[in-house]
């Protein structure tokens, strides 16, 4: 069974969303599609494993959050 979600992060700018994919993408690499599209970061993700699957939406999360606060995006 494939488990997929989308998530969208939407900044105040492209230049902002162009930040956090730079800061996100070594971590996303393997586990996460991640694309850009103006002011909004598109992840990806699939898994086969549901324990994979909530591990990798959850760290994406938090590590998004720590992007914005470290950022100040």
């Amino acid at each position: 069974m494939k488990i997929k979600a989308k998530m969208i992060f939407e900044y105040e700018s492209k230049k902002d969303a162009k930040i956090a994919y730079n800061c996100l993408y070594p971590d996303n690499i393997d586990f996460v599609e991640t694309n850009l599209e103006d002011n909004l970061l598109i992840c990806n993700i699939e898994s086969d494993k549901l324990s994979t699957f909530l591990n990798t939406f959850e760290d994406l999360i938090q590590c998004e959050k720590v992007v914005e606060i470290t950022s100040k995006i």
